[in-house]
């Protein structure tokens, strides 16, 4: 764990040993859930500790201190659990909602989070268009996460519907984002959104041209978003 140690310092909170035992065990139960259950590319102990758990740890000097301390985050698009389960553990008092489609994958996150003895953490299998409507869950966190699951316009659609009023959906990217940006913003502004920032992760802590984009939701989103399955992927806004 000295590449994720190092990495969190940077970032500003260093691990605990329980922390630190955490990690260890979520790679241990990837790779072995990796031999049967197609959730990774990245096999390898020193990839995963750094192309997985550092990364998702790249989210956390967007997120408010008051989040970290005990706000509610949503992971949509979560598939092994990336990035909230190392949030969860970086910030154990987030309230950690997992989202994904695939139930092989929402069948691992159950099994992971009773691993890691992490009872308060909820999975739910489904389409974002669809549970972005359900009451118990639209308007609900006051972070929405996401990793490059699609493009800004697609994920616009997908994460907002689950963020509160004045909350922030913080979406993962790499490289040169400006012309995807430029066409998502009309995404953002039919769904009461805007674009607060563009923050790029340190190349010191990891390389790669990451950033994060940070949205904050300003408005009511309207009673038409999500669309139907598949609608926002066929026709982004």
């Amino acid at each position: 764990m000295e590449r994720l140690k190092h990495g969190t310092l940077q970032l500003g909170f260093p691990l605990t040993s329980h922390q630190e035992e955490q990690f260890r065990c979520f790679s241990d139960e990837l790779v072995r859930w990796n031999r049967s259950v197609n959730l990774t590319a990245i096999t390898n102990p020193a990839e995963i500790e750094e192309l997985h758990f550092l990364d998702s740890l790249t989210l956390a000097p967007a997120l408010p201190e008051a989040v970290r301390l005990g706000g509610r985050i949503c992971d949509v698009g979560s598939g092994a659990g990336f990035p909230g389960v190392p949030l969860k553990i970086a910030f154990p008092e987030i309230g950690l909602t997992l989202v994904d489609s695939a139930s092989k994958r929402t069948r691992f996150l159950s099994s992971l989070k009773a691993v890691l003895g992490m009872d308060d953490v909820v999975v739910r299998t489904g389409r974002c268009e669809e549970l972005g409507r359900l009451p118990e869950l639209r308007g609900l966190f006051d972070v929405v996460v996401a990793r490059a699951v699609a493009s800004l316009s697609v994920l616009a659609e997908y994460a907002v519907p689950f963020c509160r009023l004045g909350g922030l959906v913080i979406l993962q990217k790499k490289g040169d984002i400006s012309e995807e940006l430029a066409q998502a913003s009309a995404a953002w502004d039919a769904l009461g959104a805007r674009v607060v920032e563009v923050q790029p992760v340190p190349s010191e802590v990891l390389g790669g041209e990451r950033v994060l984009v940070v949205v904050e939701k300003t408005e009511p989103i309207r009673d038409r978003y999500p669309r139907r399955p598949g609608i926002p992927t066929k026709r982004p806004l």
